[in-house]
């Protein structure tokens, strides 16, 4: 019971931890794989390997179709579209900093849509959290912002709108799942929500992409921790963050992800973390931590 707890206090931390490395494996993977395509065979990869982990376990699959289509509707929105417009967004020319702006956007519409949608009250001190946060995301990106010019951001105008459907994909995809989805086996649901995610990306692959990719040992480990660590270790941690409490609250440790990915592209890039980067960071934490408090 003691490991169940400390599980659970660690979840948010191992979340986000895991979540940020996914900027990481695009920025691995993008020499060597068209996105949409590396989507596909990741979401495929995922279902295969959930679903002989769920026939081995004995896990219990949905009993009628309305359960096969909620969780296919859900993968279809949290990973399919949301993904496929980053990666894809990304890949046509958006800078990582506008991306990652714009994602930080879902925590806000995410309080602002919980009271009509799921019924949740968003107090006070969870808006001032909120909007602390995003503050702390602006400072941490603001380098990055910096040396976009206007004239960049005007042929990226596509890839935005692109990215910005990607963003509202994921947050109706969380109420989605919140609403339909309380109950049922993680593992089975999750297998199926990648097939939506995958009814998503390869029709796209196939039309806007020549599907190539280069194989070697630094594609076959992103594959695999995109798989293992993101499909299935950072999405399971997701699901269950939002079927044990507040969406609100579940969507606003999004805010910590930026922050942790300029550490680790400070880590494993060179890339430099500026004065205003560190301030940035202390302000998210502290926005996060006012917004998600009790």
């Amino acid at each position: 019971m003691q490991l169940d707890a400390l599980f659970l206090r660690l979840t948010p931390l191992l979340f986000v931890l895991i979540w940020s490395t996914g900027w990481v494996a695009a920025g691995y993977s993008a020499p060597y794989a068209d996105p949409l395509t590396f989507l596909s065979l990741r979401f495929a990869c995922a279902a295969l390997l959930l679903g002989v982990l769920s026939a081995a376990l004995g896990a219990t699959w949905p009993r009628n179709w309305q359960g096969w289509v909620h969780a296919l509707v859900a993968g279809a929105l949290l990973h399919g579209v949301y993904l496929a417009g980053v990666w894809w967004a990304v890949r046509h020319g958006l800078p990582a900093g506008i991306s990652g702006l714009i994602a930080a956007l879902q925590p806000i519409l995410t309080a602002a849509f919980s009271p009509l949608l799921v019924g949740e009250r968003i107090s006070r001190q969870r808006w001032a959290g909120i909007a602390i946060g995003f503050c702390g995301i602006a400072l941490v990106l603001a380098p990055k912002l910096a040396g976009v010019p206007a004239s960049a951001l005007a042929l990226t105008l596509v890839p935005i709108a692109v990215n910005v459907v990607g963003m509202f994909a994921v947050t109706f995809g969380t109420f989605y799942q919140k609403r339909f989805q309380q109950s049922g086996d993680l593992r089975t649901m999750t297998a199926i929500q990648y097939l939506g995610a995958i009814a998503v990306t390869l029709p796209f692959a196939l039309a806007l992409e020549p599907m190539a990719i280069t194989w070697n040992l630094t594609m076959a480990l992103v594959l695999a921790w995109s798989v293992i660590g993101l499909s299935l270790g950072g999405i399971a941690l997701f699901l269950l963050l939002i079927r044990r409490g507040e969406v609100s609250r579940a969507a606003t440790l999004i805010y910590l992800v930026p922050p942790t990915v300029a550490v680790e592209a400070w880590l494993l890039f060179g890339e430099r973390l500026s004065p205003v980067q560190v301030a940035g960071m202390a302000l998210t934490v502290a926005g996060v931590v006012l917004a998600s408090r009790k």
